[in-house]
């Protein structure tokens, strides 16, 4: 079972090349609404509203994504905003699948039977095993809302209808939107049925393959489900396992588009070609293998970087502090990526170690009995767990890590409509780590991280530190689907010790630390932490934000690597005075 990780939203500027591509999350939908005309709305609302339009005209759908969704905080109940985004969304997610390799030389190359056909497979498993109950009439008009912006979309037209003249697309759509829009669907059988026609329909019209038309259906009829659930390609599904696995074949680089500029790295992976090429964060890639990428998406470029173990890619870099660039041949291969990257004595007169963990992988149970260990050898007398910015992973992963520190009793329990959804997890005999335990979390520690969280909160075993954590507080499953695509659905809700969901609201820690303060000094921060003495200026470190800037880059490369947190972390002087008045002996009488 995947306990579904925060899964990386639609507005994620960077991507891991070599480990899980972000799937364009959709916000859940009831039923999609038609683009109709709306009341005007307040100046300063208008603005955002232009500025997002704006970007969607640019096909800079990623930021248009961030433009609605900032405003949205701020005005969460107009209705420009919110179809803005969704529409935003949805042009994202088809972009990306036409940019995707396994989507083009498999999935579009089904027959009508067999799309059809898998997507009878999707909707039974919506019906039988989502979290909860969906009707037909959501799932089909999410799909028909899908295929109408798909017929606007410059991607798709350019795969599917070139040369089509744009009277005869614009009468499809029209169509649909007066025939099909939440057109009701009596049960999921009929749903086939109604897809069938509009392929009849837009196969006489526009000549297209009624495969393209069904898989609009596949993957959007999705997008009534919440953010966390979504249909995967081919290859989507062979990066979620590289995920779980904690091993890919790539270069080892994490990066991001800016246009004109290339793709900037944001991460390079240790160990990784990447690394042992010369590659270092802040470098641009500006070709690949001769071709430019300084126009080109984050997508578009990941696609000229995939390929098979041991197979070579030139690429020309660019360093913002040097004048020429440079260029070199690299080898694709098997990287292992480790869930702790950093575990040290921080404090070695009190014996405080550190440990940070990225995410809950299948390894990262033995990775943390190995930095316990290592630790423990070096003196440790107690831990500071970091998972600021650890989007989760596994929840075998998290009962496991977990029943080092807890003695006994419920780690957590999961809660589904299906019966097999239903689980208790408790502490095993294993051996325990009896210290004092702090531990920190951010706003980005989601998922499984809060699992952690959770179970310290309840059993009194720590003291949390940071932020409120992220909200995530449901389990996800993978479903392989034919062709080798798959299917990702929230099957369960979880539940902390006490019975407590903490859905959209996240835990709050015992010892806050402003973001406000972390931001200001994260910005003014270039120093890493070399000895404990230090530490004691503070400074935090913010974890990534699934709405990516350019703070969010810098930050975000304050917590990667294999170096400790920065000189003036301030949730680590947190940390250590927490810990200090612990460690205290008590005072006698």
């Amino acid at each position: 079972m995947l306990l579904g990780s925060r899964n990386r939203t639609a507005a994620s500027l960077s991507f891991l090349l070599f480990v899980i591509f972000s799937i364009a999350s959709m916000r859940q939908m009831a039923c999609a609404e038609p683009p109709v005309a709306r009341e005007a709305s307040p100046t300063d609302v208008s603005s955002a509203v232009d500025t997002g339009v704006e970007q969607e005209r640019a096909h800079h759908w990623l930021e248009a994504i961030e433009t609605y969704e900032k405003a949205l905080k701020q005005w969460p109940d107009n209705g420009d905003l919110k179809y803005g985004l969704r529409r935003s969304k949805i042009h994202f997610g088809i972009e990306r699948r036409y940019n995707d390799a396994s989507f083009d030389n498999r999935l579009l190359r089904l027959p009508r039977y067999a799309a059809l056909e898998l997507f009878n497979d999707v909707l039974e498993h919506v019906r039988l095993y989502y979290v909860d109950e969906m009707s037909a009439t959501s799932f089909v008009a999410h799909g028909t809302e899908s295929l109408y912006i798909a017929l606007g979309d410059e991607k798709f037209l350019d795969r599917n209808l070139k040369g089509v003249e744009h009277e005869r697309i614009a009468d499809v759509r029209r169509i649909l939107r007066e025939r099909f829009w939440n057109r009701p669907v009596g049960d999921y059988s009929a749903a086939r049925e109604t897809v069938s026609e509009v392929c009849d329909l837009a196969v006489a019209k526009l000549g297209i393959s009624d495969t393209a038309v069904v898989l609009e259906y596949v993957f959007g009829g999705c997008n009534c489900l919440d953010e966390y659930s979504n249909f995967l390609t081919p290859d989507r599904l062979t990066d979620l396992h590289g995920n779980i696995n904690g091993e890919f074949v790539g270069l080892g680089i994490e990066m991001k588009a800016e246009n004109g500029k290339g793709m900037f790295l944001v991460n390079v992976l240790p160990e990784s070609p990447a690394e042992q090429g010369g590659l270092h964060p802040g470098d641009y890639i500006t070709q690949i293998d001769g071709t430019n990428c300084r126009e080109m998406t984050t997508d578009e470029a990941a696609k000229l970087l995939r390929g098979p173990q041991g197979s070579r890619v030139t690429l020309v870099v660019q360093n913002p502090g040097e004048e020429r660039s440079r260029s070199g041949q690299f080898i694709r291969r098997a990287v292992e990526v480790k869930s702790i990257p950093v575990a040290q004595i921080v404090d070695p007169r009190r014996g405080i170690g550190y440990i940070r963990m990225t995410g809950f992988q299948s390894t990262s149970p033995r990775e943390l009995d190995a930095a316990l260990a290592k630790l423990s050898h070096e003196g440790m007398r107690a831990l500071i767990w970091d998972l600021r910015g650890n989007p989760g992973g596994l929840l075998p992963a998290a009962t496991s890590v977990l029943d080092r520190f807890i003695d006994s009793g419920v780690l957590v329990s999961t809660r589904g409509r299906s019966l097999d959804q239903n689980s208790s997890y408790s502490a095993s005999p294993h051996v325990k780590y009896d210290l004092p335990l702090v531990l920190l979390v951010d706003e980005d520690s989601a998922s499984a991280s809060e699992i952690v969280a959770g179970a310290i909160r309840d059993h009194k075993r720590g003291a949390i530190v940071g932020r409120q954590t992220y909200g995530k507080w449901c389990v996800q499953s993978i479903y392989h689907m034919p062709d080798g695509a798959g299917l990702r659905l929230t099957t369960a809700k979880f539940y902390s010790p006490k019975g407590n969901n903490y859905t959209k609201v996240g835990v709050k820690p015992d010892f806050a630390v402003s973001i406000a303060d972390a931001l200001l000094d994260a910005a003014e921060s270039h120093t890493s932490f070399k000895n404990p003495s230090v530490l004691k200026n503070g400074q935090t470190g913010e974890g990534p934000r699934a709405q990516a800037t350019d703070r969010h880059l810098v930050v975000k490369s304050r917590l990667g690597g294999r170096t400790l947190p920065p000189a003036d972390d301030l949730d680590m002087k947190a940390a250590l005075d927490v810990l200090e008045r612990q460690m205290q002996p008590p005072t006698g009488r």
